[in-house]
């Protein structure tokens, strides 16, 4: 007998059918990324272009202010993700409860993620006014001090994420309700029928088999953390001092100041920060699913 071999399936589309594809990514992506490494490699101008090695990437970090947005990046991702992964899934499992106006609260949560970012921290730099804001003088009329929330430098930074909490934690919510309704309703009744609490279905429960959902919002929010730009700069612009400055606007301040070469440096450090923290935790996420 003669063994027969399976034929591979061959694909329906000619390779050619990939190549305006391939054409638009080498266009919008390889082309900027390989003309970022080379350009951090020198000190340039809109004419010029002098090559000096890893002298750009050595200045960085041996610049306090530098180094202070790098250990801020950090901070404010690690903060807002983390805020938004727990409130999203306690809020998720609140709107998939048998509430009254439930609908109207699911539009109430996701709301502040159609408004513009500007004009969020402009609203909310109007709100946190040391003494004009409503904020603190609601808690003066409370008897309670209200603190400069945009003007300590050690409150500044998480000010803003806790803005940047309250806007994007709507996006959470909604990725979890998704992976809420993908659970089986069966799991929960055999766990009553066992005599299951609800805090033990959640953790039991909820909590393992909504992990691909947590998986997408812990990564789109640090993904976003790491890159924030526009509300930092529309509420604090870095301030005060360098309290609240992050890799973005440290990058676009070395660019206003015509430091072309170590402002494109910066970029190549926060694209290699993303894929370093990011590509890790993907690749243990995708492994530990496949051996599950």
């Amino acid at each position: 007998m003669t063994e027969t071999r399976p034929r591979s399936r061959k694909s329906p589309y000619p390779l050619w059918f990939f190549i305006p594809a391939a054409i638009i990514y080498g266009v919008l992506f390889l082309v900027p990324t390989v003309s970022s490494l080379w350009f951090s490699l020198t000190r340039w101008d809109l004419s010029t272009a002098e090559f000096i090695g890893l002298e750009n990437f050595q200045q960085f970090f041996s610049e306090p202010f530098l180094v202070k947005g790098l250990v801020n990046t950090l901070i404010y991702a690690v903060t807002t993700s983390g805020l938004k992964t727990v409130c999203g899934l306690l809020l998720a499992v609140l709107l998939t409860s048998n509430i009254f106006a439930r609908g109207f609260l699911r539009t109430l949560v996701f709301f502040p993620v159609l408004v513009s970012t500007i004009g969020i921290g402009i609203t909310f730099t109007v709100m946190m006014h040391p003494t004009r804001g409503i904020i603190n003088v609601t808690l003066e009329t409370l008897g309670i001090p209200g603190p400069g929330w945009l003007t300590n430098p050690a409150l500044a930074l998480f000010s803003v994420a806790l803005v940047d909490v309250w806007k994007g934690v709507g996006l959470a919510t909604l990725i979890f309700i998704a992976g809420l309704a993908a659970i089986s309703p069966d799991y929960y009744e055999a766990a009553r029928i066992d005599g299951a609490t609800r805090l033990q279905q959640f953790f039991r429960i909820t909590l393992p088999l909504v992990r691909p959902a947590t998986v997408i919002v812990v990564t789109l929010s640090l993904i976003g953390g790491l890159r924030s730009f526009d509300l930092i700069w529309a509420m604090t612009r870095g301030g005060p001092g360098f309290s609240s400055d992050v890799i973005a606007s440290v990058i676009y301040k070395q660019y206003q100041a015509g430091f072309y070469g170590l402002s494109t440096a910066g970029n190549v450090i926060l694209f290699a920060l993303i894929a370093i923290i990011i590509l890790p935790f993907t690749l243990w996420f995708n492994r530990r699913e496949v051996e599950e």
